[in-house]
């Protein structure tokens, strides 16, 4: 049997989430309230926006989430330091 592929997997997956809705899991943790998530049937991609909604992780979110991230783990190391 012959698959198909598009952009987020196969057709069966697409189908089987246009029907039941996605199973998203968490792929990353930016922050503690910012995540991207992955569906696990489709392989599509959504992130936490700014009113906590999931969107689209579009290339500029990415970039977006991987400068927040690097943001917040500088603070966190910073905040460590000055109370030892």
């Amino acid at each position: 049997m012959k698959t198909t592929t598009t952009q987020h997997g196969n057709k069966f997956s697409s189908f089987f989430c246009s029907l039941f809705g996605h199973h998203y899991v968490v792929s990353k943790k930016v922050t503690q309230h910012i995540k991207e998530y992955k569906c696990i049937h489709c392989q599509k991609e959504v992130t936490t926006d700014v009113s906590g909604k999931l969107s689209a992780l579009t290339p500029q979110m990415q970039e977006i989430n991987s400068t927040l991230e690097d943001m917040y783990r500088k603070r966190k190391s910073r905040v460590v330091h000055q109370v030892a």
